[in-house]
């Protein structure tokens, strides 16, 4: 089953959170919603599911429009949200009976599908425990296994792994490895590596538009059109973190500069990442700018492009004219 989305836009009184949103995902695909906090990620995973609606453009699950089929659309997702809503005073048990009943899951069905979702995450130890004596870690895998209880077509995750140990994610890796063979999930996350790890696909999102909807790899091919140099140099007397992004800017052969805090959030050096045209090596421009203005370097290397990479350029990257 698909879920495509056609022109989505949200309005929270004058607040646009979701602007023209156009994507599609199909069955046996896995997807990564990137973006910052307040893109527009939350709001648009809201929409789909059918908590909120749109101010206008179409959503369909499953080829069902969600405002015309709210229940219908509803019943074919499974949806963790980010903040994994549970009740603490049930026990692990009584609480997925209580929401396979919720989803009409059959009386037939029931416990198997119960048993099933606490032996994939390994739960049987906790079942007869209240859910509020519980880890978070352990909170977290009941929210997931709720999230499958009626064996939906489409899986939604908020970030997911939040809580759980290495272990753990690297289970959950598996699990959703073998999940997408033959559902359609979408993964919102700021776990870059996690979504890396397993999603076929990534959609970036910023002020709740679109800048990127294709595979990682493709993603990749595009950015590396340019090489990435990251610098540190110690705080010097005199210039701000703007002046000294300022110089790497003019330098020549530096395509764009953007700016991330580094030893104690900037209070005794400042890191940048220089993109620069492919094949230029501008690390010696950069060692001959330090010498010039008497700036200590810190560290001078060339990275490969990643998709951390890819989302700040994108979200935050300033490009140079």
């Amino acid at each position: 089953m698909s879920v495509v989305v056609k022109h989505l836009t949200k309005y929270y009184g004058d607040f646009k959170a979701v602007e023209n949103l156009s994507f599609e995902v199909r069955p046996g695909e896995i997807v990564g919603l990137l973006g910052p906090n307040g893109a527009g990620k939350t709001t648009s995973v809201r929409i789909i599911t059918g908590f909120l609606m749109p101010t206008s453009g179409t959503v369909e699950v499953g080829g069902k429009d969600i405002r015309k089929h709210p229940y219908e659309t509803r019943r074919m997702i499974g949806y963790l949200p980010e903040e994994n809503p549970l009740y603490p005073d049930m026990d692990v048990i009584d609480y997925l009976e209580f929401i396979a009943e919720l989803q009409d899951v059959p009386r037939s069905d029931l416990r198997r599908r119960v048993r099933f979702v606490l032996d994939t995450f390994q739960l049987h130890d906790v079942k007869e425990k209240k859910i509020g004596q519980l880890s978070k870690g352990y909170r977290q895998r009941v929210g997931l296994a709720q999230s499958l209880i009626q064996d939906p077509k489409i899986i939604i995750f908020d970030e997911p792994t939040n809580g759980l140990d290495p272990n753990q994610v690297m289970e959950f890796r598996k699990f959703l490895t073998n999940l997408g063979k033959d559902k359609t999930v979408i993964l919102s996350s700021h776990a870059l590596a996690e979504v890396q790890a397993v999603c076929n696909r990534v959609i970036i999102i910023g002020k709740g538009k679109v800048l990127a909807d294709a595979p990682i790899s493709e993603l990749q091919r595009k950015f590396v059109g340019k090489d990435v140099i990251v610098v540190e140099v110690a705080r010097p007397d005199g210039y701000s973190a703007d002046a000294v992004m300022g110089e790497f800017e003019r330098l020549q052969y530096v395509v764009s500069v953007t700016h991330a805090p580094a030893h104690g959030d900037g209070e005794k050096g400042y890191k940048f990442f220089l993109d620069a045209q492919k094949n230029m090596d501008v690390r010696k421009h950069v060692t001959q700018l330090c010498t010039d203005k008497n700036w200590t370097l810190l560290s001078l290397q060339q990275q490969t492009v990643r998709i951390e990479d890819i989302f700040h350029q994108l979200t935050v990257g300033k490009e140079k004219q």
